[in-house]
């Protein structure tokens, strides 16, 4: 088998464009900007939708448009993507769409959650460049990927986490026998922690999958973007819905569209892009309003831990995303997001996590401020399952009866 050479060519800072070789590198040492990975463009130009519809069912059949995995032998992966672009035509009429609306539903993942992308782009850079054990700093999702990652290939994993995280989450992640890690503070407690544990001798060899091999973790989100394009027919959407945490996804996702545009996989047409937050943690919500270029962090609340992250990194790129594509910023507080999780499981049979609610419950505001367009097709992203949060909902059964037909009867489920 022929494997194509990885279009990637180097990192480069987003601040002020210094180029550095593909290592396990974040930060620029001319700036302290983050870096991203650049890529060759006559190499990315060269190809074709056939050449990807040829590929697998997951987000390796993106690998020719992709930094790592060309060679399948390379990969360190749950194989995850493909998910279910879900058509919610319910849930549009109950907002008042009279386009198409969509639920790109990342709750079909192998552990459940959009982080298993992440992750897989992050574990075969790491196996590339010679790591062997595996670390993070995570909100839940990211930790269940990594403990179940490390599981899959046989490497050491250790995950820091809040230690008030949802106890399904802890359960997720334990369940896959990493060293499981709580800390007594906010993630930005356990972010600033492990980057001072990677640091250390005890970790020089550990691939932190969200620090010093981040640039190529995030090009692992680009792949929604992707799909949702080849799912619609090698189109873009006119509008999508992002949750944003440290906001990498929203990003990415918008990076997306423009390299399929640039090299010609799809025709360029405009696409807004919107960002939901918590109401608990909504510095990039509150900079979008102030008219800012910078985001003040935050001391995070609220039910919707996955996306508490009080000093979001990617934030500045959010808002000149939102802002360069002509979109808006949306924030849901906890009675919303409960709300949100409820509407969108009613009428399309989704049953999201809390950031799922944060963004069904900022579509229906953006939709009642006239922000987004009901005549334009929308995709809304559902990042989580919603059984991860299931603590923060209040339900029980609608009848109890006993075990008769008059019991149902005057229960009335029966005349």
């Amino acid at each position: 088998m022929t494997v194509a050479p990885s279009p990637a060519s180097c990192l480069r800072c987003r601040n002020c464009g210094a180029e550095y070789p593909l290592i396990a590198i974040h930060a620029c040492a001319e700036c302290f900007g983050p870096l991203e990975v650049g890529y060759d463009q006559a190499t990315l130009s060269a190809v074709t939708r056939e050449q990807i519809e040829a590929g697998p069912q997951n987000i390796w059949r993106y690998a020719p448009l992709l930094p790592v995995g060309q060679d399948p032998d390379s990969r360190a992966s749950l194989n995850p993507g493909m998910t279910k672009l879900v058509r919610a035509d319910r849930l549009g009429a109950e907002l008042g769409f009279t386009a198409p609306l969509w639920v790109k539903d990342d709750s079909g993942n192998p552990t459940h959650a959009f982080k298993d992308r992440v992750v897989s782009m992050a574990m075969t850079a790491a196996k590339g460049l010679g790591y062997t054990s595996v670390a993070c700093a995570s909100t839940g999702n990211l930790a269940n990927s990594v403990a179940a990652h490390a599981a899959r290939v046989g490497w050491q994993a250790t995950v820091f986490i809040p230690s008030d995280l949802e106890a399904m989450k802890v359960v997720a992640s334990s369940v896959y026998a990493p060293r499981l890690v709580a800390v007594d503070g906010s993630y930005d407690d356990v972010n600033r922690l492990t980057s001072e544990l990677g640091e250390t001798d005890e970790f020089e060899k550990t691939a932190f999958v969200n620090q010093n091999v981040r640039p190529y973790y995030a090009e692992g989100s680009k792949t929604l973007g992707y799909e949702v394009a080849e799912q619609l027919g090698w189109k873009l959407p006119a509008q999508v819905v992002i949750p944003i945490a440290s906001g990498s996804l929203l990003t990415k996702i918008d990076k997306a569209f423009g390299e399929l545009v640039r090299i010609g996989l799809v025709e360029d047409t405009p696409w807004k892009v919107f960002g939901a937050q918590s109401l608990g943690c909504s510095p990039v919500y509150e900079a979008f309003q102030a008219g800012h270029d910078v985001v003040r962090p935050v001391r995070p609340t609220g039910i919707a831990k996955s996306l508490n992250i009080g000093n979001p990194a990617d934030g500045p790129y959010v808002l000149d995303a939102v802002r360069r594509t002509g979109g808006s910023i949306a924030v849901a507080d906890d009675d919303d997001i409960r709300e949100g999780i409820s509407l969108l499981a009613r009428t399309t049979g989704v049953f999201a996590e809390t950031a799922g609610g944060v963004t069904v419950s900022c579509l229906a505001k953006l939709v009642k401020d006239g922000l987004i367009d009901t005549s334009q097709e929308t995709v809304v992203y559902n990042t989580g399952e919603g059984l991860k949060t299931a603590e923060v909902l209040d339900v029980s059964p609608t009848h109890r009866i006993k075990p008769s037909l008059k019991s149902a009867a005057e229960a009335g489920l029966i005349d």
